[in-house]
């Protein structure tokens, strides 16, 4: 059994990119930035790894890759920092918008 990464990175003009590897961070980041790893990335221009989660399988991290596609630019940059509070809020928004 292979374990994967599920990782958000920050692009150069600070939009995030999210996607998974069987990769090490250390070595995702040196392909992204060798423009070796997608032609999205390699336009764009990969600036660092934010932050990475393993999964025990494939699925797995499909599946988690889609739930952080799916989030706000708020949201990603809260999950980042570790800020629960912050990600329980901008759930509860999203559920509830104000009106």
């Amino acid at each position: 059994m292979s374990a994967w990464y599920v990782y958000i990175g920050r692009l150069r003009d600070g939009r995030f990119y999210v996607g998974i590897s069987q990769a090490s961070p250390a070595t995702l980041l040196k392909t992204h930035l060798s423009g070796d790893h997608s032609r999205y990335t390699r336009a764009q221009g990969m600036v660092r790894i934010e932050w990475t989660e393993l999964q025990p399988s494939l699925a797995s991290a499909k599946a988690r890759e889609r739930q952080l596609k799916g989030w706000s630019h708020d949201k990603k940059q809260a999950l980042i920092e570790g800020n629960i509070e912050k990600l329980k809020q901008l759930a509860r928004s999203r559920k509830h918008p104000a009106s």
